[in-house]
């Protein structure tokens, strides 16, 4: 078994009327530990929480925990975009049993370092489940500082976060823990180099195109842990090459043309988004990157 610890940003699979179908989120879930995936993150920025209805929203929770417990790790996202509606979606939170609550910072308006830590404090008290920061400012247009972490990681409900900037300041921010003897929890969001920092002892790894290859990503975990580099960089570099083909075609419509073809119904890009054109779908299955996933579809966990 791994030492490294996959989670997926699982997307939120709908009907044509952009409720929930729980048939595509079922399937979705058993891709991912039938892969050797650890844990999942539901209503992150793959699952397009903020762009969900609040039925669907409660949901993907109530679902989402009857389809994970006793499987893995259960995260959820529940980032808005102020204090009160952050609140309101941790207290339906609440009434469930789940592993951690993921909080963006707020977006749309500015705040500043001070009142993120104020942020977080507050929610963390509101919370039963523990709480990690979700840093994304690509996303949100407001970074999560070193300094704030360092401000509100000693708080007994903060136990974490996820860190989807530049790798650069991520490790900063590690190095200012071991210092401190933190065992604050830094989850990586880092899938292009996934094989250098499992190689590195970094452990704790989430993105959202796991939930695509969850079997390429345990592969490239499992290969590097066992020094067996060659295998794992095959895998890396098809990783990497599926990314960037779905990031310049159009990443909802290749995430839900190819779920799809896994075996998952559902669409995965609620309105406003568009799904692939005729001409993107036949670029997509074209791709050597797509072919290779596709082909291996069936492959064991343990290949």
């Amino acid at each position: 078994m791994n030492s490294t610890h996959l989670i997926t940003a699982i997307g939120t699979p709908l009907g044509e009327d952009d409720t929930l179908h729980i048939e595509g989120l079922t399937a979705q879930f058993d891709l991912q530990w039938t892969h050797g995936i650890n844990g999942v993150l539901v209503g992150g920025s793959m699952g397009t929480m903020q762009l969900l209805s609040d039925n669907t929203y409660a949901d993907l929770i109530k679902h989402a925990v009857k389809l994970v417990t006793g499987r893995g790790e259960l995260l959820v996202g529940a980032g808005d975009t102020s204090f009160n509606r952050t609140r309101d979606r941790i207290h339906l939170i609440n009434q469930y049993k789940v592993d951690g609550v993921a909080i963006l910072t707020p977006y749309l308006l500015n705040f500043s370092q001070a009142e993120l830590v104020d942020y977080f404090h507050a929610l963390a008290d509101e919370s039963r489940a523990p709480i990690y920061l979700y840093d994304l400012p690509q996303v949100t247009g407001l970074k999560v500082e070193l300094e704030t972490v360092l401000a509100v990681c000693d708080h007994k409900n903060i136990h974490g976060i996820k860190c989807s900037d530049a790798m650069h300041d991520t490790q900063i921010l590690i190095e200012a823990l071991k210092s401190r003897g933190s065992d604050f929890r830094v989850i990586v969001a880092q899938p292009i180099l996934l094989d250098a920092l499992v190689r590195h002892g970094i452990r704790d790894h989430l993105d959202g195109i796991f939930a695509v290859a969850p079997d390429w990503a345990s592969a490239i975990a499992r290969h590097t842990e066992a020094g067996e580099h060659d295998k794992a960089s095959a895998y890396q570099h098809d990783l990497i090459e599926l990314l960037t083909f779905m990031r310049r075609i159009n990443v909802r419509g290749a995430f839900t043309e190819l779920m799809n073809a896994r075996g998952v119904p559902g669409k995965f890009a609620p309105r406003p988004f568009h799904m692939l054109t005729p001409e993107q779908t036949k670029a997509l299955h074209e791709n050597s990157s797509v072919k290779k996933l596709l082909s291996r579809s069936n492959v064991p966990a343990s290949s």
